[in-house]
Order: structure tokens, then sequence, then C-alpha cells
């Protein structure tokens, strides 16, 4: 274990924000995005199998055993906590471990916009984080859920799979329960969670009909509801929604979407001219007009509602990215490559705005 812990103090002093360990080759670090390899033992079947036997939670040994992966949270005092996946490839174990930070950052050291804390005070609702695998949905969540404790006495109940950032009371109080550890399933926890007085329930991922009809309920019910969701921009996300449920359930479903939604926030990570990352940020806000059109199954339509309501706070890609590259935070060439809209954010750099948005709802 001494060699394990020492990789992984190596990679928190690194700033290294995922470590993978495969047998028979060299251990690689992910540091900005980037993977790297560094000089160490290459790690054996035998250590790998050393490893496995003492991490593995003993609540998991029976899953490990029948489907050859779990998640799990592991911490070591003095170095941090770690987000592990171990898995099998060609009969062999594989870990990957994201290191997570224990400070929660706050909304100007992660680069989010302001109406995203305004999006967090909101009394009730569904607000979904959307974006894909590693855009940091997980940490805007954890931020959005420490502005609340920082500010108002509510009491807030996380279900994670496995449990993440690690928040202390202060003006809230908090009672993080992890999947496997504290409850069964999501489904199980989401059965009783109100009947536990909370006032913001945090689900870590919607993940089907049954999750997401849950945090209707409690939406309904006048309870904030934060979630995560894979999707590659927020319009998108309402879609990805309806596709939980059968056929014949969607026109209920989308009418209920409709009344309970508050937001959905959607980020990519860009590269910034020092070589860090900042999320640019697409933000759909349940206005009036995106209500109706979500009511009329006109989801085509939302993503120029989003273009054109950015007095309402609403933004999308391009004009996320357009604001980085205005204040010098990230090159043209780097904002391109992650527009939506490629074609139309060269055009904005050079000064065209075609008002197409309203065009479209028009």
């Amino acid at each position: 274990m001494e060699m394990f812990h020492r990789i992984l103090k190596t990679a928190v002093e690194g700033g290294a924000s995922d470590v993978h360990l495969k047998i028979g080759t060299p251990v690689v670090f992910r540091i900005n995005r980037q993977l790297i390899a560094i000089e160490c033992p290459y790690p054996t079947a035998e250590w790998m199998n050393s490893i496995v036997e003492q991490v593995t939670p003993s609540h998991l040994r029976r899953t490990l055993e029948e489907e050859r992966e779990i998640d799990f949270s592991y911490f070591v005092p003095g170095i941090g906590r770690f987000r592990t996946n171990l898995f099998q490839q060609r009969g062999q174990w594989c870990f990957a471990l994201r290191f997570v930070k224990t400070h929660v950052p706050s909304f100007e050291e992660l680069g989010l916009l302001e109406q995203i804390k305004q999006i967090a005070e909101s009394p009730r609702g569904i607000v979904l984080v959307a974006g894909s695998t590693g855009c940091g949905k997980s940490t805007t969540l954890a931020a959005m859920i420490e502005h609340i404790n920082a500010n108002f006495k509510k009491h807030i109940i996380t279900l994670e799979d496995p449990i993440e950032y690690i928040f202390e009371d202060n003006q809230s109080i908090i009672e993080q329960r992890e999947v496997g550890l504290d409850t069964m399933s999501f489904h199980h926890a989401l059965k009783h969670v109100l009947r536990q007085d909370p006032d913001i329930i945090m689900v870590g991922e919607m993940r089907d009909s049954i999750s997401f009809t849950a945090a209707m309920s409690a939406a309904d019910t006048g309870h904030l509801v934060l979630s995560t969701l894979h999707t590659t921009n927020a319009s998108q996300s309402i879609s990805r929604i309806l596709d939980f449920f059968r056929a014949d359930e969607r026109e209920q479903i989308r009418r209920q979407l409709s009344g309970c939604l508050r937001a959905v926030i959607c980020q990519r990570l860009v590269t910034t001219v020092n070589g860090t990352v900042t999320p640019a940020l697409e933000i759909l806000i349940n206005t009036p007009t995106v209500k109706k059109l979500i009511e009329e199954n006109r989801l085509d339509k939302l993503a120029a509602a989003i273009e054109t309501g950015t007095e309402e706070g609403m933004i999308s890609f391009n004009q996320s990215l357009f604001l980085l590259v205005k204040e010098g935070k990230v090159t043209q060439k780097e904002a391109l490559s992650k527009a939506s809209n490629p074609q139309a954010l060269e055009m904005n750099f050079k000064g065209i705005f075609l008002d197409e948005g309203r065009r479209i709802l028009g």
C-alpha cells in the first residue's frame, strides 16, 4: 500500500485530476487534460491484486465478484479523497481514480456566471447540470450546494454514487447518502426521501424514468431538486429526459416537466490562454416562452429561445465562447473548436450578428 499511496500523493502534488493504473504499463496521470506517464515501477498482477483486496469496500465485494467493476470513494488521510472505478480488461484489474478536491470551489474560482447563483437560490423546481463526462458537472453542483449552505437555512439531502465532495454544515443541515453504503439504490432512496423533511434534494445523476418521475414529484410538492444529465447542449436535455419514458407516456411527462423545470445548465470545458480550463456555459431558463415551447412539443425551437433570452438570464454556447474570447481568456481557435455553430461564431468575431433566433421563433 505504501507505493500506492505514494503514487496518489505524487498525483495530488503534481496537480493531476486522474490516475490510471494498468498491469504491465506505466502509471499515467492526467494533468491539464493531457495524459502523462510518470517514472514509477510498472504495476504487476500480484501488486494490483493486493491493492484490490485492500481498497475494495466490504459492501461491494460481492458486486465486484459478480459484475467485475465497481465505483466507490477511497480516502487517504493526509492525501485526499478519490472517486474510484475498479474494472477489468483482458481479465486483469485496472484502476481509474479521480482526485476530489476537499475544498469546494466558489462560483468565482470556477468561472461560473452570476445567473447560476440565482438559479441555486430557486425555492423549488428541477435544476439540471448537463454535459459530457469529465466536464465538471459534479463540481458545479457542489458549488451550488455550498452557496446555499453558506447563505440559507435549508435541509439538504444528497444521493450520490459515490460521494465526491464532503460538505460541512454551515447555515444549512446537509446529509450525504452514498448508494451501496447508506442506501440500496437511487430508487430506494428517492422513494423515502420526502419523509426525511428535505428542502433541497441533490441526486448525483438522472439515469432513468423512475428517478426522474420521483424528482418531478418532489419538485411538484415544493422542493428544489438538483441533478446532472449526460447531454451535449441545454435544449437537447429535454429530449433526453423524454427518452427515459415510453412513447405513450411522453405527452403527460412533457406537460408535467414544463411546469416543474427551473433551469438547465450545460457546460463544456475549454482551454484558456494560460493552459488551465474554464467552463463555457449554455443556460436554459424555464421562462413563459420556454414553458410554452415544451408544452407544445416545439423542442426544435428551444435553441432559438436560448439565443434570444439573454435579458432573462439565458446564454448559448456561442455567446458564452464569444464573451470568453472578448475577455482575453480563450483564443478564437479554441472557441471555434468548442462552438455549437462555428460558422456563426466566426461571423461574430468579424462583427456580424444575425438575429436568427428571433426569426425562427417568429
